[in-house]
């Protein structure tokens, strides 16, 4: 048995193709994320990698849209979005394939 704890990752990212994982793939990547009332990234998109962002705990706005507990949002290739915290915010996020610098922060 191996023990690892979240606070070691790199911003809550544990699997992918990236130092430190626990598990290193370029398959996909995982990450369980927290967020305090308030908290913003920026608008971004991946060119290559999908991404889905399930609101575990609290609320969010992206793009406009408020999402809630349970929501799970897919983002394709090519879409943009920016992230804002409307309270307490706990999400996992799946991205795949784990593509090194395929984010890409709008212009706007």
């Amino acid at each position: 048995m191996k023990i690892n704890n979240l606070e070691a990752m790199y911003k809550g990212w544990f699997v992918g193709d990236f130092i430190p994982s626990i598990y290193s793939t370029s398959d996909i990547e995982i990450a369980v994320k927290y967020y305090d009332c308030g908290d913003y990234e920026e608008s971004h998109t991946h060119k290559i990698a999908t991404e889905l962002t399930v609101i575990i705990e609290g609320e969010a706005k992206m793009n406009d849209t408020i999402f809630r507990k349970g929501d799970i949002i897919t983002l394709l290739p090519g879409d943009e979005t920016d992230f804002y915290a409307l309270s307490k915010v706990t999400t996992v996020v799946v991205k795949y394939p784990s593509v090194k610098n395929d984010k890409y922060i709008s212009e706007k």
